[in-house]
């Protein structure tokens, strides 16, 4: 195994932490990215997309692919933590582990350069942008051909509930589709006496809340894991005045991404029907972000017997489903693909907050696993792996 330090892990996610930037605005994230990898020699370009860049081990080898990539983006919310490296961004946070992911995929190029000369495979480190934003941005870049030349791909997520040292795999379905929407209704306003020569924006966002929540309780069938949630309403500009505008927003979670059309097809005729009976304008966006997250079969298998090496069969914990969802479905959507869980929870250091947490905190002791088990996976399949297997092991293909 190559030398992997952990100190020059934790510098690099501490540096990222204390500077976290949203969505497709990352100029000192990916400087950062830019001068570690210049420092080590490492080829890379931004072709495919705002505040993207993507790095190359052996870039004229194209023999065989294997994409890694990590998300860099970071939260909108205030951190309440008080630690040296604590956000010196105001309103912004990495409370989702991103800024790990960015060092350990950094790390990773750092440790495969080394024996670049060695390897037989081409590798593409996709460094991408707004994971946590309205739009994908793991599907900007497919869009502008990021996969063109990928064969397969893995990339990892710190794991909350999973202890550090310890990594987490499952074949098949990992992570719920996520489609979020957006709900604008344009009412008449009118003091609130004079009610019935106005149209009250925010009485037709009830009506359409409990519409959404009747669609969910009656047409879902149940059997089916879905979450159908309004999450945010918003309404009205005084006591005694009627509300001209309502706005509504939530989110359609399932492993069922007909069903998710369908629910969304519903909510567009519910619309429809409210306003040709009350006579406003409701306009509905609801675009689906990410699908599920399919880890393939086979190559979970080969996962696998990789992380048996970089961290011992007796570290190796198999996880359940999530309702969570996360974008890097894309591009197991397109070429077989592998998702694993990093251990970040260490309770005796007080670690053991969930994501999205205005104290969330990960035990950095655990980052050199990632590195580990990314360059053991190269290792193990530089030589390429049985493509078609692969894709014979797809069950969604059956």
């Amino acid at each position: 195994m190559v030398n992997i330090d952990n100190d020059y892990i934790v510098k690099l996610r501490r540096e990222l932490h204390m500077y976290p930037e949203v969505d497709y605005e990352l100029p000192k994230t990916l400087a950062l990215v830019k001068r570690e990898l210049d420092s080590m020699g490492i080829p890379y370009t931004e072709e495919y997309g705002k505040g993207s860049l993507v790095a190359y081990i052996n870039p004229k080898k194209d023999n065989f692919t294997i994409g890694i990539r990590a998300d860099m983006d970071a939260l909108r919310m205030t951190e309440a933590n008080t630690f040296e490296h604590r956000s010196r961004h105001e309103g912004m946070m990495h409370a989702c582990g991103h800024d790990a992911h960015t060092a350990i995929l950094i790390a990773t190029a750092k440790a495969l350069k080394e024996i670049e000369n060695e390897l037989a495979c081409r590798v593409k480190l996709i460094f991408q942008p707004s994971e946590e934003g309205v739009t994908s941005g793991a599907m900007m870049m497919i869009e502008n051909g990021v996969l063109d030349d990928v064969d397969i791909m893995t990339a990892l997520h710190v794991g909350t509930g999973i202890d550090a040292g310890k990594l987490g795999l499952l074949s098949g379905m990992n992570m719920a589709s996520s489609r979020h929407f957006r709900i604008d209704i344009e009412g008449k306003s009118i003091h609130a006496t004079a009610y019935d020569r106005g149209i009250d924006a925010l009485a037709i966002a009830v009506k359409m809340y409990n519409g959404i929540q009747s669609i969910f309780a009656d047409e879902v069938p149940p059997d089916e894991k879905v979450v159908c949630r309004v999450t945010k309403l918003i309404s009205g500009t005084a006591q005694n005045i009627l509300p001209d505008y309502a706005l509504m927003q939530g989110t359609i979670r399932t492993f069922n991404v007909p069903l998710s059309e369908f629910i969304h097809e519903r909510i567009l005729k519910l619309a429809e029907t409210l306003s040709a009976m009350y006579g406003v304008e409701i306009k509905v966006h609801a675009p689906q972000k990410s699908t599920c997250v399919y880890n393939n079969p086979y190559l979970t298998e080969l996962m696998l017997k990789s992380m048996e090496k970089s961290v011992g069969k007796e570290n190796i914990e198999k996880i359940t489903a999530t309702m969570g969802s996360e974008d890097f479905s894309r591009f197991t959507d397109i070429v077989p693909s592998v998702f694993f869980r990093l251990g970040i929870r260490n309770k005796a250091k007080g670690i053991s907050q969930v994501a999205h947490q205005t104290d969330f905190k990960l035990d950095e002791d655990a980052l050199i696993y990632g590195v580990r088990n990314f360059v053991q996976f190269v290792i193990d399949n530089q030589n390429g792996i049985e493509l078609e297997k692969a894709r014979a092991s797809d069950e969604r293909t059956k």
